[in-house]
C-alpha cells in the first residue's frame, strides 16, 4: 500500500475500479475534476453494455461533458487507474483535458508513455501534462487479483 494519503479524486476511481471488478469487469476507474470537484465519473462496462468503448476514461469523459454542457473539458483533470488506451488517449486530446493522473502503467495497451504514445504524435491537437504512479501500488494489485481469480 501507499505510505501517503492519496488525493480523493484517485481514491474515487479506485472505489470505481472495483466496482467494476465486482461487476466481472476489468477493475478500472476514472474521475474527472474540474476546480476541485469531481464533474464526471466512470467506470469499466465493456461487458455489461456490449460496448468495446465503455471503458472507464470514456463513461467519465462523456459524464463530465454532460454536466458541463460542453464537449471541451478545458482545466479538467482526469484521474484514472490504468495507463489510457490508444482510444482513450485519443478522447483525452479530444476533449482538452488538462491533466492526466493515471496509477498504473500498462506496458501492453497503454497509449500514453507505452505503444502508440499518442500525445507525442505531431497531429495531436492537444497534450495534457501526464502524471503517473499515483495510487500504482493499489490499482496495480486490483489488477492482478482479478486476472488472478480469471485463471
Amino acid at each position: 500500500m501507499t505510505h501517503w494519503p492519496l488525493p480523493d479524486p484517485m481514491v474515487r476511481a479506485l472505489a470505481l475500479a472495483r466496482e467494476a471488478a465486482a461487476a466481472g469487469e476489468v477493475p478500472i476507474g476514472a474521475v474527472v475534476v474540474k476546480d476541485g470537484a469531481v464533474i464526471g465519473e466512470g467506470r469499466n462496462a465493456p461487458r455489461a453494455g456490449h460496448d468495446p468503448t465503455a471503458h472507464a476514461e470514456i463513461a467519465a469523459i462523456r459524464d463530465a461533458a454532460a454536466a458541463l454542457g460542453d464537449e471541451r473539458l478545458t482545466g479538467c483533470e482526469l484521474w484514472v487507474t490504468l495507463e489510457p488506451c490508444a482510444m482513450c488517449a485519443g478522447a483525452i486530446v479530444h476533449a482538452r483535458i488538462a491533466r492526466l493522473y493515471y496509477a498504473a502503467p500498462d506496458p501492453k495497451g497503454g497509449a500514453v508513455e507505452h505503444g502508440a504514445r499518442v500525445f507525442e504524435h505531431p497531429q495531436a491537437l492537444h497534450r495534457p501534462e501526464v502524471y503517473a504512479g499515483m495510487g500504482e501500488v493499489e490499482a496495480a494489485e486490483l489488477l492482478r487479483g482479478f486476472f488472478r481469480g480469471r485463471r
